[in-house]
């Protein structure tokens, strides 16, 4: 089976598709990912990679052909959620004619398409094979997907797609307990992938004394918004009993100063494996940090500032395994309370036991054979 994987030009997006595309991979299937810019990370997930538009740069793309609408959704509190709609559906556009041709040239027999970017779906009607849809988050993707296909009519006429099939098998990795079914939903385990590394010793070595936590702004977040969460965060640490490790991958943090004896910075650590050796998680709300915070079953202070960040952050207070607050709110107290407070870690600990006995990304290869075998 030769299977097509098009996700949207950034990792956070890309990640948490890589165990589906190992698992098929395994199984002895032919797997080509189709994106550009930051995604073509999936090279070094061991992934052959299609750039369907090559120079392509996101944050470039962003502010030339959307600054109005990235400035107002980057901004804080509640967006209009048909800005998002359309901004997907620009960049959907932009990317859909390499889409295309890298679907005529591989000739797959079904396309897996992440859940912002339906040029897979309309690849997959246009060569008349199924698709499934890969969610990534706490966000109900089923109406999102409508709304974004009904703004992109001028797309599919150019690729001589009259329409898209309303219902769409879809993988979800969200626990149950935490969102809404999707009406056509597959439920699938979200495996956390962070792409490779030689782990520094103290990430592996066992622990005593306080607690540890792990920060993070996830990885497009601080370049845009800079490191003013972080800085409340370190001017409240010395007033707080715990180890804060701030992971903020390839930015430069010379502007938080000297820093108190219990923070440390240590740039870019694999995510999932630096919150199995926490006891709890500051970050942004993104969807791939928070479910590899949900795997480690550790509590989270969610400070979401933008796009799907706020669904995630609600999720997370509403299921009770943690906290959504703005940063103007970071102080020692909230922090104390973070790692104090011992229902929310039972509730972090239930959770992560629920995403073990999800299915695996392995069980659902059969279903996706029997649907392209149709």
């Amino acid at each position: 089976m030769r299977v097509l994987l098009v996700t949207y030009p950034a990792v956070g997006h890309l990640f948490p598709t890589v165990p589906l595309a190992w698992a098929l991979r395994s199984a002895g299937h032919d797997v080509l990912v189709a994106s550009s810019g930051d995604a073509l990370e999936a090279a070094n997930a061991g992934l052959h990679v299609a750039d369907v538009y090559p120079g392509f740069h996101l944050e470039e793309f962003l502010q030339t052909e959307c600054g109005e609408l990235i400035a107002r959704l980057r901004q804080p509190g509640e967006i209009d959620p048909t800005d998002g709609l359309r901004l997907f559906a620009r960049l959907n556009d932009a990317l859909a004619d390499g889409i295309m041709k890298t679907a005529d040239a591989f000739r797959p027999d079904l396309i897996v398409y992440e859940q912002i970017f339906v040029a897979g779906l309309i690849a997959a009607e246009r060569l008349g094979i199924p698709a499934v849809q890969h969610n990534f988050g706490c966000v109900r993707a089923t109406p999102l997907r409508q709304l974004t296909v009904a703004m992109m009519s001028e797309t599919m006429a150019r690729h001589g797609v009259a329409s898209v099939p309303d219902r769409v098998p879809t993988i979800d990795i969200a626990p149950q307990s935490m969102v809404e079914p999707e009406v056509d939903g597959w439920v699938m385990r979200p495996v956390p992938y962070n792409s490779g590394a030689v782990l520094p010793d103290w990430v592996l070595e066992q622990r005593s004394g306080r607690p540890r936590v792990g920060v993070t702004l996830g990885t497009a977040t601080v370049h845009v918004n800079g490191l003013g969460p972080v800085q409340r965060l370190v001017a409240a640490a010395p007033q707080v009993d715990a180890e804060f490790v701030l992971a903020l991958g390839e930015v430069e943090t010379a502007e938080l100063g000297e820093l108190p004896e219990n923070v440390r910075v240590v740039g870019w650590v694999p995510l999932a494996k630096l919150l199995e050796n926490c006891d709890a998680a500051v970050h942004h709300g993104g969807a791939g940090t928070t479910l590899a915070a949900l795997n480690a079953g550790v509590p989270q202070l969610v400070l979401p500032d933008g796009a799907d960040r706020g669904i995630n952050a609600r999720c997370v207070q509403d299921r009770g395994l943690g906290l959504s607050r703005s940063a103007e709110d970071l102080d020692a107290e909230l922090l104390t309370r973070l790692i104090t407070d011992e229902k929310t870690a039972l509730v972090a600990q239930e959770v992560r036991a629920e995403i073990e006995s999800m299915p695996t990304p392995a069980s659902l290869v059969p279903r996706l054979e029997e649907l392209a075998r149709r």
